[in-house]
């Protein structure tokens, strides 16, 4: 199998500090990433600049071939993101956000694919709520069904199980574990060790910019893992 994506010595700088430095891997069809670091690794601007909301410093980044600096409108169409920011409006209800987006993305049958989805997530019984009545864990898990609407093949995560309770978190892992059976290729960012190592095909560790780990999941072992993460967490990470 050949390689999804692609990212090549990506470098960033913000006001003279360098944010990437050289991050180069590899995914595959399928894979899910699950990245961990500290806070200030990197870890947003690197999903940032494979979203092409940002532009790289210097590297390459390759999607099916193409060069998303180069070619961005050829694989937006292909492309989720959940981040911190769900990009639901409030006044309006489950349903209605989705059918927005569905038809944004000029989705064959939007009513349709946004009940779909909703049952995905289950939040089919609350279709006609307006999302301002919403708890967090709500949100995120229509959040998740908003980036859906498109049926990507790369969908992007930033710290998805921020501000969840257990309910809620156990949920999004299930629907998670779903993504990665249907082959969707996922990077997910994630301070959560648990959550994002069962999940994971991949793992890898970014510490001051640096991709300092980079492994398939199951040639990781746990603790030596966990170990070399909070290294870095502590700040004895690359400079």
């Amino acid at each position: 199998m050949g390689a999804f994506l692609s990212v090549n010595r990506l470098c960033k700088d913000y006001e003279g500090r360098r944010a990437l430095r050289d991050v180069s891997f590899v995914l595959e069809k399928g894979d899910f990433l699950s990245l961990f670091g500290p806070n200030g690794a990197g870890k947003s601007t690197l999903l940032s600049i494979v979203s092409t909301l940002v532009s790289p410093g210097a590297g390459q980044v390759e999607v099916k071939g193409f060069d998303l600096m180069e070619e961005p409108e050829q694989f937006k169409k292909q492309l989720g993101v959940i981040s911190h920011n769900s990009l639901l409006y409030n006044h309006m209800t489950a349903l209605e956000n989705l059918i927005f987006y569905a038809s944004l993305y000029k989705v064959k049958d939007p009513g349709k694919t946004a009940l779909e989805l909703l049952r995905v997530v289950e939040l089919y019984p609350r279709r006609h709520s307006r999302v301002g009545q919403f708890s967090r864990g709500m949100r995120q898990r229509l959040s998740i069904a908003r980036a859906l609407v498109n049926d990507p093949s790369l969908l992007l995560l930033d710290e998805p199980f921020s501000g969840l309770d257990q309910y809620a978190a156990a949920i999004l892992t299930e629907q998670l574990a779903e993504l990665r059976d249907k082959e969707r290729t996922v990077i997910m960012v994630t301070h959560n060790l648990e959550r994002g190592l069962n999940t994971a095909t991949k793992v890898g560790i970014l510490a001051a910019g640096r991709l300092v780990f980079m492994e398939s999941r199951q040639d990781v072992d746990r603790t030596l893992f966990e170990a070399a993460y909070f290294k870095y967490a502590r700040g004895a990470g690359p400079v």
